[in-house]
């Protein structure tokens, strides 16, 4: 499996494929490629990574705009564009994929957005910014894909002002579960382990991050899995040619293990909400 040094550099090996890229773009959700939360069994994929990003600025709509924001693992920047336009903030987008990150700027152009959505290349075990910077961290299912986690944590907090705050999501394994039982979807995303809601209280507890407020949605995480195999499953033929069969194969099978340890119990999801503690240190 992996070691920790080399996560960063299989991250952006896959995401900067072309044929994660045309798959997270056409199957996964567009602008927004992380989890879903439903209203139904059946929903489209969009709609529901959309709610995902409606319901965590919820969280935060009592910050004001010009609101600073650095968007960890930004992906295409659906979310960084909808915090500009809805709520008037200033977002710097950091993500690890150039190919994501040329979509950003060019969706970004497009909507008119390029003096309010910035997008850096890098990766979020190094951030590339200065102390007290932020008033929100924000990052969705991008946290997972660190083998250095304590380091992502430490780097939020120093970049972090005094009372800002985290607001993030990421595919967890739950508390109680059993070793060995995620080996299959370790191995897909070439990690030793996930974080879990105890991993993660306990780093964020080390760099004085008070948690606000945990809001489970782990039902959705199968769900979400579920609906993006369909719609491979069904769209498939659509995308011969421009994604390879041997990786639909390959997706098809990992999404059966999601959703398997997601039924099971064996992982978890949901919305995490931390604030830094204000005062010296």
């Amino acid at each position: 499996m992996t070691g920790e040094a080399d996560a960063a550099r299989v991250t952006q090996d896959y995401y900067d494929s072309a044929d994660a890229d045309t798959f997270y773009e056409r199957i996964w959700g567009g602008e927004d490629i992380h989890i879903g939360i439903y209203e139904s069994e059946e929903e489209p994929i969009r709609a529901a990574s959309r709610r995902t990003v409606e319901r965590m600025a919820e969280l935060v709509a009592d910050l004001p705009p010009g609101t600073r924001v650095l968007d960890l693992g930004s992906g295409y920047g659906g979310a960084a564009r909808f915090l500009a336009e809805n709520r008037g903030f200033q977002v710097e987008c950091l993500n690890i994929s150039e190919r994501q990150n040329r979509r950003n700027r060019r969706l970004n152009a497009e909507r008119g957005l390029d003096g309010r959505v910035r997008v850096t290349d890098g990766d979020f075990e190094n951030v590339p910014f200065p102390d007290a910077q932020f008033d929100l961290v924000w990052s969705q299912d991008a946290i997972l894909h660190s083998g250095n986690k304590d380091k992502v944590f430490a780097e939020i907090a120093r970049v972090l002002r005094p009372g800002g705050t985290l607001l993030f999501t990421d595919p967890m394994q739950s508390d109680e579960c059993p070793d060995g039982v995620l080996t299959p979807i370790l191995e897909r995303i070439h990690l030793r382990a996930l974080g879990s809601p105890g991993l993660y209280r306990e780093l964020a507890s080390g760099v004085r991050l008070d948690e606000v407020a945990f809001a489970d949605y782990s039902p959705h995480l199968p769900t979400h899995y579920r609906r993006v195999g369909e719609e491979l499953g069904r769209r498939g033929a659509d995308l011969a040619g421009e994604v390879s069969g041997e990786y639909m194969e390959r997706m098809l099978r990992g999404l059966g293990h999601w959703v398997e340890g997601g039924a099971a119990g064996h992982l978890c999801w949901g919305i995490f909400r931390f604030r830094k503690a204000a005062g010296p240190d």
